[in-house]
């Protein structure tokens, strides 16, 4: 009777086990300044509570455009903590994805109601604030960015410019498909696309994907409207009928971004859009159509050419003829580079009566910068650690890039051959810092000159400094190393400056430090007074390692124990000689006097014994009985 039941359920895990499942795309979303978890109507969308951050305050936000994410905290970064502040999200899948941040205001009157900053992904400069933002309800409310994250971290680092205290009111890093706006040669890991401008020329209202319905896979796109042509219906046309996605139409493209077009009059058969761009940049153009008009019903009905900056860039484009039929979409994209501040697109028209167009998507293409050698970053990073660097600093994000905003106090040098960035010099002097050198430094590796003059530094100096053998300049002076030199630093054949003085070092300079001093090399040891070797210092007596003098302590100290517990046991017993002696001579007449009265005693009895037996033998035997 269970047989027909088992075996069905059988059939569906078998079937189920061959069925691709199917994996929702990684999203993250972070309310910046949120001590607890948020959800936002009207789409409930979940927000993690802020983390990840580098340092900065949390406050209250007022939201500078509708478009921005309802949320009611921000957190903000004043120059106190260093100019640069980053947010370091670990545990992201390998992927391609859209960074997106929106920026908010500190709901705050005594606070710069519209601070300027530069925004850098993964090291590389996306964006840079421009004044007057905080008025517009379009892409300047946020910056959003397409790349590739390969490492399994995301860096996201906020750039002050000296014009009021960065505030960054949400994240979002949301992934989308690998080959998502592939734009042909060029395009790939080294490259970012950042999004200009998304405009949807049919809708009266901007949106965004989740309000389209759209694939999780598209990242949520913003979708400006074009108020103005928005407000002439006549020029607007819509559809209920469903959109056909090409196989050169990627899914993740919402149907009804397409169910919504533009078109031009009868007065104006062209069709012209014009926008500000920053010059001498490349942009990635990608434009959106789909024939919903029911006047045309099959090919060469609407024909027409696309001009970019008055350069033809497409011909002869019949949307039916390259859709495969009406009512299925088609995407154009077309890379150029912009010379001045303006982008013009221009549809003129060829056959038909108006041209028609349904979205415009344009992309600023930054070329990625190179990342700082790991090691070396890590190295940094755990020496911002040991000295206690000041906070005034910053030092977060990668040291080197974006090349506009480098960690202060240090010096870089690209390697083009390894394509990675490396450090060759720190700068350091006179800046208050504290606590021992740790041993990584030696992981600097390129290093040519190190500067940490006048500081509080203490401890030894660490040994693997003479693993830096491309040093040349070495200041160390005034601060409180103790200890010897090590006798790896007689290793740096390329010093030319070793500056150690006004420290606490002792012992013997080494030998090879010594005879450099014969190839122009400039030493400075004086002030340490424990130093000795060479000319201008004490000479040095026979020199003893470390462990030869704690062994002659240690033999001493036991020697003098040994002596004092011999001279304790002679001590003690000449007392007890000495106490006998006296107890003896006390006693003496005592002695004598009894020597006498026994010697009496023993001739009275001598005497008494020989009475007795004269008695006895008169008188016979004694009778017992």
């Amino acid at each position: 009777m269970h047989t027909p039941l088992s075996l069905l359920i059988f059939l569906l895990i078998f079937i189920a086990s061959f069925t691709p499942s199917y994996q929702a795309p990684y999203a993250l979303r972070i309310s910046c300044g949120a001590r607890n978890d948020v959800h936002t109507k009207p789409t409930n969308t979940f927000w993690y509570r802020d983390f990840g951050y580098s340092g900065g305050y949390f406050t209250n936000a007022t939201r500078p455009s509708f478009i921005t994410p309802p949320l009611d905290t921000l957190r903000y970064f004043p120059l106190s903590e260093g100019p640069e502040n980053c947010y370091h999200i670990e545990r992201v899948p390998h992927g391609h994805y859209s960074i997106r941040i929106f920026f908010g205001l500190v709901k705050d009157p005594t606070f710069d109601n519209e601070p300027l900053f530069d925004v850098s992904i993964e090291g590389t400069l996306v964006y840079s604030m421009q004044s007057g933002w905080s008025n517009h309800d379009d892409e300047q409310a946020f910056v959003e960015s397409l790349v590739f994250l390969e490492d399994g971290t995301a860096s996201i680092c906020f750039h002050s410019t000296g014009h009021g205290d960065p505030a960054v009111l949400s994240i979002e890093i949301l992934q989308v498909g690998n080959n998502a706006y592939n734009y042909g040669p060029g395009w790939g890991r080294g490259t970012i696309l950042r999004t200009h401008k998304r405009l949807s020329c049919g809708a009266k209202n901007p949106k965004f994907d989740v309000d389209y319905s759209g694939d999780h896979w598209g990242g949520d796109r913003f979708w400006n409207s074009i108020p103005t042509f928005g407000q002439n219906s006549d020029r607007v046309l819509t559809t209920s009928n469903n959109i056909k996605l090409s196989p050169k139409v990627p899914n993740y493209y919402p149907e009804a971004l397409y169910q919504t077009a533009l078109i031009s009059t009868d007065n104006q058969p062209d069709l012209t859009y014009t926008m500000d761009v920053d010059p001498n940049r490349n942009y990635s153009i990608w434009l959106h159509f789909a024939e919903i008009d029911p006047s045309v019903t099959g090919e060469g009905k609407r024909v027409f050419d696309i001009l970019i900056n008055g350069d033809t860039e497409f011909q002869e484009i019949d949307i039916v003829k390259l859709a495969g039929g009406i009512n299925s979409a088609l995407v154009l994209n077309k890379t150029v580079a912009v010379s001045g501040r303006s982008l013009t697109i221009t549809l003129k028209l060829v056959k038909g009566s108006h041209a028609i167009i349904s979205a415009i998507e344009i992309f600023e293409i930054v070329n990625a910068e190179a990342k700082t050698l790991i090691d070396e970053v890590r190295a940094l990073q755990k020496l911002k650690s040991a000295l206690a660097l000041p906070r005034r600093f910053g030092w977060n994000g990668d040291p080197c890039v974006p090349q506009q905003h480098p960690w202060s106090g240090v010096d870089c040098q690209f390697d083009s051959t390894k394509v990675k960035w490396f450090i060759d010099g720190l700068g350091l002097d006179n800046q208050g810092l504290r606590g021992s050198l740790p041993d990584d430094i030696s992981k600097l590796s390129h290093l040519q000159h190190m500067n940490l003059s006048d500081n509080s530094i203490q401890g030894h100096i660490p040994s693997s400094l003479g693993k830096i053998t491309s040093l040349e300049v070495l200041d160390l002076s005034y601060n409180f190393f103790n200890g010897s030199i090590p006798e790896s630093l007689g290793g740096l054949t390329s010093v030319r400056i070793l500056n150690l003085n006004g420290n606490s070092l002792a012992g013997r300079v080494p030998a090879a430090l010594g005879g450099r001093l014969l190839h122009r090399a400039s030493f400075n040891f004086t002030d340490n007074d424990g130093l000795c070797g060479i000319p201008g210092l004490r000479t040095c007596g026979p020199h003893l390692s470390a462990g030869a003098k704690i062994g002659i302590a240690l033999g001493s100290c036991i020697g003098l124990l040994l002596i004092a517990t011999c001279l304790t046991c002679w001590w003690k017993r000449r007392q007890n000689i000495l106490r006998t002696q006296q107890i003896a001579a006390r006693a003496a007449p005592y002695a004598k006097a009894r020597t006498h009265y026994s010697r009496d005693v023993q001739l009275t009895r001598h005497n008494n014994g020989h009475e007795n037996a004269r008695t006895a033998a008169e008188n016979g035997p004694i009778l017992l009985s």
